[in-house]
């Protein structure tokens, strides 16, 4: 499972990275790549698997102490989204994590009781945690959700519909963005998943197959008003800071795609005889191999200087710092995009194969060029941050 890439010395990481990394990649290795094939036709993963990797440390990364987590680092967050990547199953990745974009806002804007009644079961893995924003009317355009909540006594009503939402079907907990009123600010407000009035809808997709997504449909389910996050109205700044910490992990979960490309299809050109010589004796394929390297070694700088940037601010970036943040995620999963294509071309028939790790990659990478924004809205963001 080792990469050619981690060899090479960087300025950002110290001992206790390196154990972090020494610690995830155990987990992987004995936790996940034995079963990525199996769960991938089987459609999903146990459920057992959360508590394994809340008792490893791996969901606390970013999250009070007082809950059960870890002091913020991104660089910690670019160790664990390269080596799940070895795992071969970015389903998994998807779902297991599902709560690095669905219990942020509670930490950062939560009641004390809500967040006690959530974080600590959410970050030892006895619950589970989802994200609820897209709807089948919108995606990336926030600005124009139409789910609603409307205050009642102690309660507030929520009515709507959400698509595409990562965990879905098995969440105990859902963070909601909805509208105070028609015509009202939006709000993100936390939602118990067994409350009445909640259905859930299975989605079959392209990739990503044992991560379970679903439409959701909220009628008149009642929520404690003690459950909204911040003020009523005032939740778009919270759905904003938290699409900026998902991109990144996007960014570095396609640089670990990526990266697992390069090995895979090194390993197999190194092995493979052609015409009387290795397939790497050929120098197209050495020429497609340099130019992942390239776009490996280019993303990786990025993507450091952009965690060393955000670190320097302690997470809160200004409008540049935004900018980048959209930018890399883009670069990152074109350089997953290009590299998987390469891959597969590499190995030929091998890597059209159900059961290989770099079939399941190339169908990824149309969700990762989507997922958290999709390259247009990134683009446009970025320009807007930068006052173009």
């Amino acid at each position: 499972m080792s990469s050619p890439m981690q060899s090479l010395a960087s300025p950002f990481y110290g001992p206790e990275h390196e154990d972090f990394r020494a610690t995830v990649r155990r987990f992987v290795e004995r936790e996940i790549a034995p079963h990525a094939d199996e769960w991938d036709e089987a459609g999903s993963f146990p459920r057992a698997l959360y508590e394994k990797a809340g008792a490893a440390g791996l969901l606390a990364i970013g999250f009070p102490e007082e809950y059960g987590g870890i002091a913020d680092d991104p660089f910690l967050r670019l160790i664990l989204c390269e080596e799940l990547a070895w795992g071969g199953n970015g389903g998994v990745q998807a779902s297991l994590f599902s709560h690095t974009i669905g219990a942020p806002p509670i930490a950062a804007a939560g009641h004390p009781d809500v967040k006690q009644r959530w974080l600590p079961d959410i970050l030892a893995g006895r619950a589970i945690s989802a994200l609820a924003i897209t709807e089948p009317g919108g995606g990336s355009d926030v600005a124009g959700l139409s789910t609603q909540i409307r205050r009642e006594g102690n309660e507030y009503v929520l009515n709507g519909r959400k698509i595409f939402i990562t965990s879905a079907m098995r969440a105990d907990v859902f963070t909601v963005a909805a509208r105070c009123g028609q015509d009202g600010g939006l709000s993100l407000i936390v939602v118990d998943a067994k409350s009445p009035g909640i259905t859930r809808t299975a989605l079959k997709k392209t990739g990503w197959w044992s991560s379970d997504t679903a439409e959701l449909v909220f009628e008149d389910v009642r929520v404690p008003a003690i459950n909204l996050l911040g003020e009523e109205g005032r939740g778009f700044r919270l759905i904003m800071n938290n699409f900026n910490g998902e991109r990144v992990t996007l960014a570095a979960t396609a640089l670990g795609a990526a990266q697992v490309c390069y090995h895979d299809a090194l390993a197999w050109a190194r092995l493979r005889q052609t015409f009387g010589k290795r397939l790497a004796d050929h120098q197209v394929i050495r020429h497609k191999l340099a130019d992942m390297k390239m776009r490996l070694e280019a993303t990786r700088g990025w993507l450091e200087m952009v965690a060393w940037r955000l670190r320097q601010c302690s997470g809160k970036p200004n409008a540049e710092l935004i900018a980048e943040i959209c930018l890399i995620k883009n670069f990152s999963t074109q350089t997953m995009q290009f590299c998987a294509d390469c891959a597969v071309q590499i190995m030929g028939g091998m890597g059209f194969m159900r059961g290989s790790r770099i079939e399941r990659i190339y169908r990824e990478v149309k969700v990762m060029m989507i997922g958290g924004g999709a390259e247009e809205i990134m683009k446009d963001l970025a320009a807007r941050q930068l006052d173009f």
